[in-house]
């Protein structure tokens, strides 16, 4: 299940330097965290669905392990970025 065009090039738009900047840490995490959102809606309609759930939680470990990265290298972004974002309490 991909992200719509139109929703990762308005992400890659918001968080990156440029329109072709998809590597920055902060572009990575915001299209996982779009993906994560749309996983979960679809885990709540079929709760069979074991692969997707899969899938979800490696989807889930790759953005902890982004943000465990960016947070080591930048503190105060990082901090920004989950309020931005909405991830923490």
């Amino acid at each position: 299940m991909a992200l719509a065009k139109e929703t990762s090039a308005a992400l890659i738009k918001q968080y990156g330097a440029n329109e072709k900047d998809t590597g920055n840490v902060k572009v990575q995490v915001a299209l996982l965290t779009e993906r994560i959102k749309e996983l979960t809606e679809h885990g709540k309609r079929f709760p069979k669905d074991k692969s997707s759930k899969r899938s979800l939680l490696k989807l889930v470990g790759r953005r902890r392990r982004l943000l465990k990265y960016y947070q080591r290298t930048n503190l105060d972004g990082y901090r920004s970025f989950i309020k931005e974002l909405g991830l923490r309490k």
